[in-house]
């Protein structure tokens, strides 16, 4: 199929009929495990300044009580619901992410699924269509684009990919008809926005608000927008003057509905083992491994070096935040053995002068080699000791990306772990619902995820 429009119709066609479609077993365990992961993001989220800024935001604006403020009893209006729950979930560097796809999909897409949901009573079965349905169609319009170096871009894929998966997760939920799809990605490509520069945020708040908010809230807007009957061009994607003529680099239509119902591209996010930026994944890894098979003094290290893709590594190099500072983190585990959540997140080890002291000995090595290794995000740890012993491990395969996935058992303990972080009283239920109920009520799920005052 070459045709621009006919594929945009099968697009939609799918956009249609996926929420009355019953997930194969595997891509409905993976949808579990992110819905459970972003959770958790978002109530962990609660304690991070972009979390507690968003929160007040609602808390001081005006609207009639509609949907779930995640983490709390609270209610506010749907949309504003969607935006504060999606910048919880991005309050860090916790939440989910697609490579191929250049987003993180989960603190957007779940937030409006959720909202969607909850407005429209929509069943436990639907709502999981819908988020998977979300990753679906954020990714593959990203990918769409063919951006050749999406570093280069004028616009935010990031934003992209949350704002069309988002518009589609809330459609599924809100129990659209066919007529109603194309209303729907029309008003959604009207709000592709989204600048770049959220990579200068030294504080984390307005990179929430790309990643998360921002499509959360435009995607379930789209989605309202649609289903009031509000009418549009038609092929806002393929038309003259859509989204491909007006930001694609090389447009690849084709990549919406390749092997679309086959393939799932939730199938092909990652759940992060470490709470920390993505760059950063493959050394505490290595980090892990090394520590696991030698008894590591760190009073008898004389030098660190971390080789990495010489195109990552402007992102986590001495960043002012610790859950993005690679050499903070990396002598953060070498002292403690573990890189937990609580002390990631704890600036004031940023001036620790025993972690200051390892930092002191690491350096970092540029490596245009790794840039275009397969899998991506490759890095090599050598320690060399004052004895003149080193220990190298090369991570090659990032613990949490579809090559090596999280396992239920590992999701399960990253969030015990995450929300035993931030409270002290017992989430167990909210694991049981996401990873083993074969069927639960929205309501139900929001509570599970308060925070007891």
């Amino acid at each position: 199929m070459s045709d621009p429009i006919l594929i945009e119709e099968k697009l939609y066609d799918y956009i249609f009929a996926a929420p009355h479609q019953e997930l194969p077993e595997k891509i409905e365990s993976k949808t579990r495990l992110h819905l459970l992961d972003t959770l958790v993001a978002i109530i962990s989220g609660m304690t991070l300044p972009p979390g507690e800024i968003a929160s007040g935001f609602a808390r001081s604006f005006p609207s009639k009580p509609a949907c779930t403020l995640i983490g709390t009893s609270r209610k506010v209006g749907v949309f504003e619901a969607a935006l504060v729950n999606g910048m919880l979930a991005h309050a860090d560097e916790t939440d989910d992410s697609h490579l191929a796809g250049r987003f993180h999909p989960g603190c957007a897409i779940v937030p409006a699924a959720i909202a969607a949901a909850e407005t429209s009573d929509a069943s436990s079965e639907v709502l999981l269509r819908g988020i998977a349905l979300g990753y679906e169609i954020g990714a593959r319009c990203n990918m769409a684009l063919n951006l050749r170096d999406p570093s280069k871009a004028k616009f935010s894929t990031h934003c992209f990919g949350g704002l069309f998966g988002a518009a589609a997760s809330s459609s599924a939920c809100l129990n659209f008809n066919r007529e109603e799809i194309n209303s729907l990605m029309s008003f959604t490509v009207q709000q592709a926005s989204g600048l770049p520069y959220w990579n200068r945020d030294p504080d984390h708040i307005e990179k929430a608000f790309v990643f998360g908010g921002k499509g959360a809230r435009d995607g379930l807007y789209s989605a309202f927008f649609a289903k009031s009957k509000m009418t549009s061009p038609p092929n806002p994607l393929t038309g003259e003057r859509g989204l491909f003529a007006c930001f694609a680099e090389d447009p690849e239509p084709n990549k919406l509905v390749d092997r679309l119902g086959d393939v799932f591209e939730i199938d092909n996010a990652s759940i992060k083992k470490w709470c920390v930026g993505s760059p950063i994944q493959s050394v505490l890894d290595a980090l892990e491994t090394i520590i696991s098979q030698h008894e590591l003094d760190p009073a008898s290290i004389e030098k660190i070096s971390l080789t990495m893709p010489s195109d990552r590594i402007h992102i986590v190099d001495n960043a002012a935040m610790p859950t993005v500072c690679l050499q903070h983190l990396v002598a953060l585990m070498i002292l403690r053995g573990e890189c937990a959540f609580s002390a990631a997140h704890d600036e004031s080890l940023m001036t620790n002068s025993e972690i200051l002291q390892v930092r002191g000995k690491i350096e970092i090595i540029k490596s245009d080699v790794l840039v275009n290794a397969k899998p991506a995000r490759q890095s090599i740890v050598n320690i060399k000791l004052s004895s003149g012993r080193e220990l190298k491990h090369h991570a090659k395969v990032v613990h949490g990306t579809p090559q090596r996935p999280m396992t239920k058992e590992d999701v399960a303990r990253k969030a015990t772990s995450i929300l035993g972080s931030v409270s002290s009283q017992d989430f167990s239920q909210l694991i049981d619902i996401c990873l083993e109920h074969k069927k639960f009520s929205i309501k139900k799920l929001l509570k599970s995820c308060e925070l007891v005052p």
